[in-house]
């Protein structure tokens, strides 16, 4: 029997990367997306290519009521869960002198209340059906490391990072593992190499002298969701190329940027 996997904000960037390498892995997937339905449906055609079953759906996950519904929408296609991987999300950083309210209330819906109410939905049914299941949160290194204008942002991300760390004692009772990944300056397209000539300063500020892909977090989640990784829980993983190994405001040259 196949292994299921439902992953939030799967069409594009990371989500799709992680989408792609568990169903090359086995796994039947389930995926959210926000507004771009074309990727979606490649998506899912790719997935189908391979011989594994792909569902997909709309969704707004800072509104109250859907994270529970699509999560459960998902379990239901899909026929189980084994697999959580919350990673919808979208930066907005603002300073604190003109922040408005709405902000607030969006970042904290997308970025932290989804990921509690999506985990609350699949620990109950891993935990109803026996499932040794594996729940992962994609976080981000600006969860460690501060920067300016990302208060609201930032903060959402230690949170997750923070959250993990209860999650895991609790529903370790019922052999569920879940942890954090938090990726540095990642590339969301397919096209790399462009981003990598508009994004030069990169090889300055990241000690291995490239943005991350897709395909370097979802070689994490690969392992974090294997039988191997069944004793790592509570952990927050960071997959930056070294990016905040630097002190801040320091470059490897001894300037600042």
């Amino acid at each position: 029997m196949a292994r299921r996997a439902f992953i939030t904000g799967g069409s594009r960037g990371i989500g799709r990367g992680i989408a792609l390498r568990l169903a090359k892995n086995g796994y039947d997937i389930a995926f959210t997306y926000h507004s771009e339905v074309d990727e979606a449906s490649s998506l899912k055609d790719e997935i189908s290519k391979m011989g594994r079953n792909c569902f997909f759906y709309q969704a707004s996950l800072q509104e109250l009521e859907v994270p529970i519904r699509v999560t459960q929408q998902a379990i239901d296609d899909l026929g189980g869960i084994d697999v959580l991987i919350c990673n919808a999300g979208k930066t907005k950083f603002t300073s604190i002198l003109n922040l408005e309210t709405e902000t607030i209330d969006f970042v904290y819906g997308l970025n932290y209340r989804s990921y509690l109410l999506c985990t609350k939905t699949a620990a109950n049914y891993m935990i109803k059906h026996q499932i040794p299941g594996r729940i992962i949160f994609i976080s981000s290194t600006r969860g460690i490391r501060a920067y300016r204008n990302d208060a609201v942002y930032g903060s959402m991300k230690a949170a997750l990072n923070r959250l993990v760390q209860s999650l895991a004692i609790e529903l370790s009772d019922y052999g569920i593992t879940v942890n954090s990944v938090a990726p540095g300056a990642t590339s969301v397209r397919n096209n790399y190499a462009l981003e990598e000539l508009q994004s030069g300063y990169i090889s300055t500020l990241v000690p291995m002298k490239r943005k991350g892909k897709p395909d370097d977090v979802a070689g994490l989640v690969e392992y974090l969701v294997s039988e191997d990784a069944s004793y790592i829980t509570g952990e927050t993983i960071k997959v930056d190329g070294g990016l905040i190994l630097y002190g801040p405001n320091e470059d490897p040259n001894g300037g600042k940027y």
